[in-house]
């Protein structure tokens, strides 16, 4: 079987492309994978660095050309409307010469090219001979480029009801003709996440059971506003706690070294130890980061990026999961006393369970794959 995924610009439409890509690897070894990215993507190496650790050899990496879609005046739109008709030329060029049975998108601008490519492929072939096209959608509120990409789609898979209503398709369990079909199905995570050792955890961070373990994320990007917060608020939060801080590329402050305190650039493949040893996460709002603490059953402190710096994505996202997790959120400035205020009453509550649906989400989706290319 022949599969295209794309999807990048953030770890958030990366990651869960990685655990489809394992369960592929899990099916069968002979399939052969393409990923399209974008040429100073972070999806390259986080692509070719996980497929290295299967030991798998049947994939490939093609880049585009991308520009960014910005729903606000910006001279750069000026420069990208340029590039999208050279993305989408380079991904009619790769689709043509990798012949997917199937196209599978996880979002960001990188994908929009990739998709329209297909899409227009699509007109030109009979009905036997179309590229089935699916997309995924991790945010309760979709962004512009899968708004775009689901005009292509015929099957569209959500992480939550409440995001059916965007995309106005029809419900995948009722048979109908025209529209896409649209079916909830969580945020697909890796397997890996939740076979995490505490043990290794704590020995990678260097420290003991004696104290509760907070782990702080700011996302593949990182966050000023985390990092400054946890950093302010240290000396206060080591009372109770040790921290496990991943501070994002470049944001390393190697002067500061603390009995109780471990920072990080990145995690990958060690942060299913560290999750396995906290008790409770910091985070952005991120709709993978949330999944993947949903479906480890871990208390949480949410901090979304607000709209000054975001289309508000991760505000609905953290609202949504607050309520149904119970979990602490903090919007706009906030201040240290207001950080450690929520983290003592996250820590008191108890969370009802890990999330199911998140988990068994990578299986639907490679099931819907696999049976797309059956029927095509």
């Amino acid at each position: 079987m022949r599969v295209l995924l794309t999807g990048g610009g953030t770890l958030g439409h990366v990651v869960p492309n990685l655990a489809v890509i394992d369960e592929f690897v899990k099916n069968s070894r002979k399939h052969e994978i393409l990923y399209v990215g974008a040429r100073d993507g972070i999806e390259k190496e986080a692509v070719l660095k996980f497929v290295k650790g299967l030991e798998f050899q049947h994939l490939e990496f093609e880049e585009v050309t991308v520009g960014k879609l910005r729903r606000y005046f910006s001279f750069q739109n000026f420069v990208d409307f340029f590039k999208v008709p050279v993305g989408i030329f380079q991904a009619v060029r790769i689709v043509r010469r990798f012949r997917p049975e199937v196209v599978f998108s996880k979002g960001g601008f990188v994908a929009v090219p990739v998709v329209v490519g297909a899409g227009i492929l699509n007109l030109f072939r009979s009905r036997a001979r179309r590229i089935p096209i699916v997309i995924h959608e991790s945010d309760v509120v979709p962004g512009l480029a899968n708004r775009i990409s689901a005009r292509f789609a015929d099957l569209i898979f959500v992480s939550s009801e409440r995001t059916k209503k965007f995309f106005g398709g029809r419900d995948a369990s009722r048979p109908s003709r025209g529209r896409a079909k649209v079916e909830v199905v969580g945020n697909p995570i890796r397997a890996e996440v939740l076979k995490g050792t505490a043990e290794r955890g704590m020995k990678l961070c260097g420290f003991h059971r004696f104290k509760p373990v907070i782990l702080v994320m700011g996302g593949s990007l990182g966050a000023k506003q985390v990092n400054d917060l946890v950093w302010n608020g240290l000396d206060d939060l080591l009372k109770k706690f040790q921290v496990v801080h991943i501070v994002g590329k470049g944001n390393l402050d190697m002067g500061l070294k603390k009995d109780g305190y471990k920072q990080f650039e990145l995690l990958f493949e060690e942060l299913k130890d560290v999750y396995a040893a906290c008790d409770l996460v910091v985070s952005r709002g991120g709709a993978n980061a949330l999944a993947e603490i949903a479906a480890l059953g871990k208390k949480a402190v949410i901090i979304p990026l607000g709209t000054e710096s975001s289309r508000g994505d991760q505000i609905v996202n953290a609202k949504a999961a607050s309520e149904e997790y119970g979990w602490q959120v903090l919007h706009g400035n906030v201040e240290v006393s207001q950080l450690l205020r929520a983290i003592d009453m996250a820590s008191e509550t108890s969370f009802g369970g890990e999330d199911v649906v998140h988990k068994k989400a990578s299986k639907r989706v490679f099931q819907a794959l696999f049976d797309l290319t059956l029927n095509a």
